[in-house]
């Protein structure tokens, strides 16, 4: 946990990344669950940067639950993950994160990406998001 002032001169902002818990597979009325995982990258080289929370919306857009409420610091090149299990079928498909973060003035924004990925029998299934700064 990361207690930073809120006087500190840190700029801020808002990512939205996408994230399937399932897709439809042969018909609307099919669904294939699916494992996600969620970067949460520092792609700078010396500074850290500061991840304010995590939280998960479901398709209509409700939220299911808050990963983390307090600031959290990544160092330079490190990743967090959060993974969501395939069983977990809460978020649907057209899941999404929502992430506050703060970074020194002068750094790149911090990247978040999302890895779907299922296997069965002889068959795999991945493909990868990648989040928007909203805010």
């Amino acid at each position: 946990m990361v207690d930073y002032n809120s006087k500190d001169s840190l700029a801020s902002g808002t990512s939205y990344p996408s994230i399937y818990s399932e897709i439809y597979s042969l018909t609307e009325h099919k669904t294939h669950d699916l494992t996600a995982t969620v970067s949460m990258r520092n792609i700078n080289l010396k500074d850290s940067i500061f991840i304010s929370n995590a939280e998960y919306y479901n398709s209509e857009g409700v939220l299911i639950r808050t990963y983390f409420d307090h600031p959290i610091y990544i160092a330079p090149l490190e990743t967090v993950e959060i993974v969501i299990d395939e069983e977990d079928q809460a978020g649907g498909t057209g899941a999404n994160f929502i992430f506050n973060w703060k970074i020194p003035h002068g750094l790149n924004a911090p990247l978040f990406e999302g890895i779907m990925i299922s296997t069965s029998g002889q068959q795999g299934l991945s493909f990868t998001t990648r989040g928007i700064k909203i805010k």
